[in-house]
């Protein structure tokens, strides 16, 4: 007896969560979010930079260019300093201990490698207030034995704009009168006398004026907040690109698994459709020989 075959039945659609909830698609799901949660962390450090950024320069338009104050005014006791008072020139008079000068290593300016140099003002009250006078290039020999310039002799009033002191570096030691960092505890430990340890000053003029050329001045801080508002942004791009890639990834095995239904059949045949309507590039270029030659 002939039997007539019968055609094979398509195969069931398979839906979405069969695919999405498996243990592979739902480990890829974690590395996921594992990977946005960083973009996310990257981009809120980013935003606090730039806030960071910001209240610097707020700081340099409202504190940089002010009338001087006292130096007792802006610091009444040795060992504090107000984060906003950066840059507030300060005038104080005393006398240089020339003979205690410290120079602070690693300070490149403008691609060129060179030291800052630090000299203690022995102030009319009896305590020091290191100012930083400038910067010296890195010796053409390489060596350190740097001379530096000699500060105004005798009674000096010299204006300057203070800033914090700054932390020692693990791994980095002084030596001699070499600083890794401007340590200001360091400093007043080597030097003796009572020191302000809250802040130090960036020299803006001494009066008498020194003999010597003095040591390059300090630059007026930069007022661009940088680009850290696009790295933010970029960041949260990243994180949301992600997850656009796991959809994508998931809705494509999804396609392949689906291709032999007759959903999947019908929607390839419709991509082959379209694609067929399109012209190819020879037809486009015959077209444009066709439009020359007329």
């Amino acid at each position: 007896m002939n039997t007539v075959p019968t055609p094979s039945e398509a195969p069931e659609r398979v839906p979405w969560y069969a695919v999405a909830l498996t243990k592979r698609w739902l480990t890829y799901l974690l590395l996921t979010a594992i990977f946005a949660g960083t973009c996310i962390a990257l981009s809120t450090w980013q935003f606090n930079r730039r806030e960071e950024a910001q209240q610097e320069i707020s700081r340099v338009l409202s504190n940089y260019e002010a009338s001087p104050i006292t130096l007792s005014e802006a610091l009444p006791t040795l060992d504090t300093f107000e984060p906003d008072d950066k840059w507030i020139p300060v005038t104080v008079t005393g006398t240089y201990l020339s003979e205690d000068q410290f120079i602070v290593r690693s300070r490149p300016r403008e691609q060129q490698a060179g030291v800052e140099v630090l000299t203690p003002l022995l102030t009319e009250q009896g305590n020091v207030f290191v100012i930083n006078r400038g910067w010296l290039p890195v010796l053409p020999d390489g060596t350190e034995n740097y001379t530096l310039p000699a500060p105004p002799s005798g009674e000096v009033t010299v204006i300057a704009r203070l800033k914090a002191g700054e932390p020692a570096i693990p791994g980095r030691e002084a030596a001699g009168n070499q600083l890794a960092t401007i340590e200001l505890p360091l400093i007043a430990e080597r030097i003796g006398y009572p020191t302000y340890t809250g802040a130090y000053g960036v020299l803006d003029s001494e009066t008498p004026p020194p003999i010597e050329n003095p040591p390059l001045a300090a630059k007026k801080p930069s007022l661009d907040e940088g680009a850290h508002l696009s790295y933010a942004y970029q960041w949260i791009m990243f994180g949301l690109l992600a997850f656009i890639a796991l959809a994508w990834a998931i809705r494509n095995e999804l396609r392949i698994r689906n291709a032999e239904t007759d959903e999947g059949k019908a929607r390839e045949l419709k991509r082959q459709q379209k694609r067929a309507a399109q012209p190819t590039e020879e037809d486009i270029e015959d077209a444009l020989l066709d439009q020359a030659s007329r």
